[in-house]
């Protein structure tokens, strides 16, 4: 029997196999045909072997993969996995294998292999953890801490609070969840948007895989098997967002060199042997760079070594930094979790098969054909003193190890209505910072203005760009009197607007060139002077800690606390608004609210104007003070129907092809730009046969 390979006008694979392990290989085989550059730049990144091929810029995370460790705990988990769970190994196994078949054809295809003379390398079966690892290695933001360490240092406490935001480098989402009392069909829906750096080729997969065990459509992440995040298998479908969980420490170490080994000074006053060596990395077009990894019985030291030192009063040196995560201790990633998902009939399964999930720590919603509904958090967060989620803790000082895991929550459903939106939610006892409440009490406020929805309604609210968050800089403006006329007409109009991001909105504009300058000028008080130079933290980690983007994530926050430092925030407003009077932007908002996705070979093609801001439901995310530009936006937009799985629609902000020039390589762009989705198909007669990689099972 052969496995066979089907696509709909969109080019979105549709695979059907003999049993489980076929599938997954050839899951394997049409991803890499499709996305084989990408593939082999998320294996060679999760490796930390990217600058061998995209040269210099990918160093620092390369040296960050590295001394993290993530392909070696990527093979330690794969096998505890073979230990664990056999059948679960055996299917990644597969997908791995499919992988290898496919890489030929596919880099074939892509020109990025003859551009950078990259040849296709291989695939192990703990490759697929490793990118997963990868991928989720700065999700939850544990260099948040860094900052917050920062920040209490020279503004105290209260500083955690006035700058708490899902900030410039945390991926989050929007989902909800109707019960069939509020739908037309009296069935549930479930929709979302996984809000994401945007990248092309997209971090989202459309695909579908049928066995005899189950037939499921949703969206994979290239070079994982299964459906981990977004899936409807007919009976029961299932979507994610992120939990803002803390579930990753930092820990500074105190290092010396005995001899030829490393020791770290532990919690009961000795010095402990630590693991060290070096590796090499090559650099496309420049020397080859020895890295020193370390690692302590806390965790991979990830910054700093012997020779670093800490200042605590805030010098340059940001000494010696071991980081701990789950899966480095455990040796489990939770792919078991990943059949189980499949496999489901019905919510009860979906629950049964999240107790394995681990990593990222997740909100997930699920929903069945007989009107069950879940609403959980799912994954591994562990226990331990508070000061841990707050900033790095001291390595030497007892008080500050692991011990245990969090019982997960659940939450009802109340009234037919389920929202997560990265707030304040049941993940609340898990974490420390989230999102602003806007998205999700908007998504509330609009599903509440009418009972009965269907999954073509959904599209509206994906698209929804009201912006809550504007409210306390518009409230200053109210305030001010004595002012120009200019700045007058200026203030009426911006009091007046409907506070939509709308992309041909130009009122949208001259409010983003406010608050812009308000940015800049707080961020130019002497109050926060000392937080403009980080300390020397590897370069993969400073975006979260740059000033700019903090104070402009943070915006509302500092608006509207009783004090700020002394800060005079009416006269900082009233004098960005007289700047922008006297020389008003003059076109829309998508003039210069742009599309900046990550490609890692940049081809200076153009990017299209948007709609929406961070804080819009329609999660656009410029960075006040700094670009209008957006880097990060809804990586994938689904509407899972339970009554009918072909009204279900998804999309993806390019296509399903990652070879340049291909006709399913951009065609979805047109339909996310306009908010619109394409069908979900599942009719075989409906599909064309794709034989290009068909391959004995």
């Amino acid at each position: 029997m052969t496995s066979e390979t089907y696509r709909d006008a969109f080019g979105i694979p549709h695979l059907r196999a003999a049993d489980v392990h076929a599938l997954a290989r050839a899951q394997g085989r049409v991803t890499a045909l499709d996305r084989a550059w990408q593939l082999e730049v998320e294996r060679h990144r999760a490796q930390g072997t990217s600058a061998s091929f995209l040269g210099p810029g990918e160093v620092p995370w390369d040296v960050l993969a590295r001394r993290s460790r993530l392909a070696d705990t990527a093979r330690r988990c794969f096998a505890a996995l073979e230990s664990r769970d056999p059948e679960t190994a055996r299917w990644v196994r597969s997908y791995a294998d499919g992988v290898n078949e496919g890489l030929p054809a596919g880099a074939r295809r892509a020109p990025e292999f003859a551009r950078t003379a990259l040849a296709p390398g291989r695939w192990e079966p703990w490759t697929p953890l490793a990118v997963w690892l990868s991928t989720h290695l700065l999700f939850a933001g544990f260099p948040a801490k860094l900052w917050r360490e920062q920040a209490i240092r020279h503004l105290g406490p209260d500083a955690v609070g006035l700058f708490a935001t899902d900030g410039p480098g945390t991926a989050g989402s929007n989902g909800w969840l109707l019960s069939g009392t509020r739908t037309a069909t009296g069935l549930p829906l479930l929709a979302g948007d996984p809000h994401r750096f945007i990248e092309d080729p997209g971090v989202y997969q459309q695909i579908r895989l049928a066995c005899p065990e189950f037939d499921a459509v949703g969206l994979a992440v290239p070079g994982i098997p299964g459906l981990p995040h977004f899936g409807h298998a007919g009976a029961v479908a299932w979507g994610i967002t992120n939990a803002m969980a803390d579930y990753q420490d930092l820990y500074r170490e105190r290092l010396r060199r005995a001899g030829s080994s490393v020791e770290a000074l532990g919690p009961d006053g000795h010095w402990h042997p630590a693991h060290a060596h070096t590796e090499t990395l090559e650099v496309a077009g420049e020397a080859p760079i020895e890295v020193e990894v370390i690692e302590t019985e806390r965790g991979p030291v990830i910054a700093g070594g012997p020779e670093a030192s800490y200042d605590p009063e805030g010098g340059a040196d940001g000494g010696a930094l071991a980081l701990r995560y789950p899966p480095r201790v455990t040796e489990d990633l939770g792919f078991g979790a990943l059949l189980g998902l499949l496999r489901a009939r019905n919510v009860a399964d979906v629950d049964r098969a999240l107790d394995a999930w681990a990593e990222p720590v997740n909100v997930v919603q699920a929903a069945d054909t007989d009107g069950g509904t879940l609403h959980r958090v799912a994954g591994r967060v562990p226990l331990r003193a508070r000061a841990n989620r707050l900033h790095p803790v001291p390595a030497w000082r007892p008080g500050h190890d692991w011990h245990g895991w969090h019982e997960m929550p659940y939450a009802p459903v109340p009234d037919g209505i389920a929202v997560m939106a990265n707030q304040r939610g049941p993940a609340a006892p898990l974490g420390v910072e989230f999102a602003p409440p806007h998205r999700a009490d908007r998504i509330r406020d609009l599903l509440d203005t009418e009972g009965s929805w269907s999954a073509g309604d959904m599209a509206a609210i994906h698209t929804d760009t009201h912006l809550a968050s504007a409210a306390p800089l518009l409230g200053h403006l109210a305030a001010l009197d004595g002012l120009t006329p200019a700045a007058t007409r200026l203030r009426d109009r911006l009091l007046a607007w409907d506070r939509r991001m709308a992309a041909d909105s130009t009122d949208a504009a001259v409010y983003a060139a406010l608050r812009g300058a308000v940015v800049q000028l707080l961020t130019a008080q002497p109050a926060f002077a000392p937080l403009t130079e980080p300390p020397a933290y590897p370069e993969a980690l400073r975006p979260w800690l740059a000033l700019v983007p903090r104070i402009g994530f943070a915006l509302e926050h500092l608006l509207r606390a009783e004090e700020l430092y002394g800060i005079d925030r009416p006269a900082l407003v009233r004098r960005a608004l007289e700047a922008v009077a006297a020389e008003p932007p003059t076109g829309t908002w998508s003039d210069t609210h742009r599309l900046a996705p990550w490609r890692a070979l940049p081809d200076g093609l153009a990017t299209p104007g948007l709609a929406g801001d961070h804080d819009c439901v329609l999660c656009t995310s410029a960075v006040p003070g700094l670009t209008d530009r957006a880097a990060r936006g809804p990586a994938a937009r689904w509407v899972w129907d339970l009554a009918d799985r072909d009204a279900s629609r998804w999309v993806v902000p390019f296509g399903a092809d990652g070879v340049p020039g291909t006709p399913h390589h951009h065609d979805q762009l047109p339909l996310w730009l306009g908010g619109e989705l394409a069908p979900v198909v599942t009719d075989w007669n409906r599909l064309t046969p794709d034989r290009t990689l068909e391959h004995p099972a």
